[in-house]
């Protein structure tokens, strides 16, 4: 709430989101590298630093992969839709102790009105990564993963309908799609993007987590299945070899949270409704 406009509709940037403009690359290795930027792009874990305990994810910026009118981050931002993308909380490196905020990309957009090439893309999202964020380095299949994904995105690819609603659902469907890439991972040999993979997913349930607030039996069922992906992290760590076999349990188990949690979606806060409600009570409209 306190990163958006005081006079903006929360039900539209809260119970809507927009639509993502990403086609599936028909080669498997491409479709891998794809889905494991999408999940990296979608976790606060990647950032690292101030941002991550804010929980700021590059989706925070570019919901869905596109820019973000709304965002207008305290202290981070000047009109809504800009970032300060120099500013001394969050970086070390690139702070430069002057107020300078720039409109936030479309991402989705036509290429031609993106400054960064194509090739340039790696360097350009590390540099935004470990200097910008004062992040941790990224494991190599992340960072190319990054740049795959933010490449694959297209206008040509946009969906008819340019928002969707926001759910438990599409929430937990990505953190399928999140423990799919720590799969592929795993069987690359590669513990550290399965670790951030299984953050992603976490990252996910946090979301839906923090709607059902007041509710025992949903809440108790999103944190047993965030402490079950707490130790396959662990596992992954230890290189335990039955990590893989559980991150499918788990996948199949989240049916049935999904079912639960549709049960009960209608007292949350993916409900509109109820939503606004509670966005009057905490927002009052402003006064002259």
């Amino acid at each position: 709430m306190s990163w958006i406009p005081r006079d903006a509709d929360p039900v539209r940037v809260f119970a809507t989101q927009p639509t993502e403009c990403l086609p599936r690359p028909a080669d498997p290795a491409a479709a891998r590298s794809v889905e494991i930027g999408r999940a990296a792009f979608r976790t606060p874990v990647l950032l690292g630093g101030q941002a991550a305990r804010a929980g700021l994810t590059c989706e925070s910026c570019h919901r869905s992969g596109h820019g973000n009118p709304d965002f207008q981050f305290p202290g981070a931002s000047g009109p809504p839709g800009t970032a300060d993308v120099t500013l001394s909380l969050f970086s070390s490196h690139r702070g430069n102790g002057v107020h300078d905020p720039k409109p936030i990309p479309d991402l989705s957009g036509p290429r031609a009105s993106l400054k960064v090439a194509a090739p340039d893309l790696p360097a350009f999202i590390r540099g935004l990564v470990v200097e910008e964020f004062d992040g941790p380095e990224p494991p190599p299949a992340v960072l190319a993963g990054l740049a795959d994904y933010v490449r694959a995105l297209s206008p040509a690819a946009c969906p008819t309908d340019t928002r969707e609603p926001n759910s438990p659902g599409r929430l937990l469907a990505d953190a399928r799609r999140a423990l799919k890439a720590a799969q592929a991972s795993l069987a690359a040999h590669d513990r550290p993007t399965a670790v951030l993979m299984i953050a992603a997913a976490r990252a996910r349930l946090f979301l839906i987590d923090e709607r059902y607030a007041g509710q025992p039996a949903p809440l108790a069922r999103l944190r047993a299945a965030d402490a079950g992906l707490a130790a396959l992290q662990a596992g992954v760590r230890e290189g335990r070899p039955d990590t893989a076999a559980k991150l499918a349990q788990w996948t199949s188990a989240s049916r049935g949270l999904e079912v639960a949690l549709a049960a009960r979606q209608r007292a949350s806060l993916f409900n509109p409704a109820r939503l606004k409600t509670a966005t009057n009570r905490r927002l009052p409209p402003k006064t002259s």
